[in-house]
């Protein structure tokens, strides 16, 4: 369904805008008044990341005039494989500012705030009160959830997008002209069902296909042109070039969403059973280090176990360790392949699934088995420096 245009036009494009934007200037559908709305919209993005990278060099490039950007993180090399708003001069830099000078090249008449800071309960209706607009890119469930009902106290509408692998979708999501994301999600997955993409990996050019998308509903509500994708989940499918379009209806039974809550705590990072195994059987990078010195010397046995995915354990590993991936624990394959006699000690990216796998294993009677907290990771940084990080 077409909408009425989110933004009032500005008074007067200048004449340098006016060359600018020639391009959308002669399309009717846009045309001069189109133009001067984008040039009064506020938009927000969340995550100048893998979709955060195309939204903001595009939303810049349209000429909407003020962008804010919500970014705490700093530019690390595995970024720049998708997220093409940073350069290799930017590594080790904060991703908002980074940002900001990618955005300010593209073109100068934008202007843009930084919001150097986690989003979380107590900024994020102030933070978003300023904008017309908000794109979230976000790539986890707690602050997806978050974004949804701040924006839904507000009146906010927003675009929604995400992205795994070869695999992307997008939505528009606004409570008082349709369905918001609890209609499409109405519950966060089980921890540990849905892997980040740190975990599973995406390809980097799904992200600027994503994220243009995501900015020509930006640009549809602001200006009122066309069908937003307003109770409409768009899915593509990179593998297949395939584009599917399913219906999203509001949930007339639904809980009104009233107040934020505590979002970690309803997404759950860890479950229940995962948290209450590694509760007291969780070493440090710098103990296993210790350990795996022990056993060289013959002063302690034990079998070290990743439960990666091959392809990481191609990457990276612990000297010593050997792969049985999560799935394996899940499935009760790899109880078969454990010592009874020896202690287990696994391992994985950064904790949270070999607590998973922690829990399986413990529930089987391999009581004294311990996890590594931070896993490889905080193997390559503490210990091991030399190997590449992912």
């Amino acid at each position: 369904m077409s909408l009425p245009p989110l933004v009032e036009p500005a008074t007067e494009l200048t004449v340098d805008e006016v060359r600018r934007y020639s391009r959308h200037l002669i399309i009717p559908d846009v045309g001069m008044a189109g133009q001067k709305r984008l040039k009064n919209a506020k938009v927000l993005v969340v995550g100048a990341g893998g979709l955060g990278s195309p939204a903001l060099l595009y939303l810049a490039a349209a000429g909407v005039g003020t962008l804010g950007i919500v970014e705490f993180d700093e530019v690390d090399e595995s970024n720049l494989q998708r997220q093409v708003i940073h350069g290799q001069s930017d590594i080790g830099r904060s991703k908002a500012q980074s940002a900001r000078d990618s955005v300010k090249e593209v073109n100068p008449y934008v202007e843009v705030v930084l919001h150097e800071t986690r989003l979380d309960n107590d900024n994020v209706l102030e933070i978003f009160s300023g904008y017309d607009l908000i794109l979230d890119g976000t790539d986890n469930f707690a602050t997806r959830y978050l974004v949804n009902d701040a924006a839904v106290l507000l009146g906010k509408p927003y675009v929604w997008g995400s992205i795994y692998r070869f695999e992307g979708q997008v939505s528009v999501f606004w409570a008082e002209q349709g369905p918001n994301y609890r209609d499409l999600y109405p519950e966060p997955p089980p921890p540990g069902m849905v892997p980040s993409c740190a975990e599973g990996g995406v390809l980097g050019v799904l992200c600027a296909s994503i994220g243009s998308i995501m900015v020509t509903e930006a640009i549809k509500l602001i200006t009122g042109i066309g069908d937003p994708l307003l109770g409409r989940l768009m899915i593509y499918d990179a593998l297949d070039m395939n584009y599917t379009t399913l219906k999203i209806r509001k949930d007339p039974t639904a809980e009104p969403i009233t107040e934020l809550i505590d979002y970690e705590a309803f997404c759950g990072t860890l479950s229940d059973e995962a948290a209450e195994a590694a509760a007291d059987a969780t070493i440090s990078v710098v103990k296993l280090k210790s350990w795996l010195d022990e056993r060289e010397a013959g002063q302690r046995d034990f079998l070290l176990v990743d439960v990666r995915e091959p392809n990481e354990y191609e990457i990276n590993r612990i000297p010593g360790a050997v792969l049985i991936p999560k799935g394996e624990f899940l499935t009760g394959e790899a109880l078969g392949k454990l010592p009874q006699d020896r202690q287990v000690v696994l391992h994985c990216k950064s904790g949270m699934r070999s607590a998973e796998a922690l829990a399986v294993i413990k529930g089987a009677g391999l009581a004294d088995a311990v996890h590594v907290g931070g896993g490889v990771a905080a193997w390559v940084s503490q210990i091991d420096p030399s190997q590449p990080s992912y």
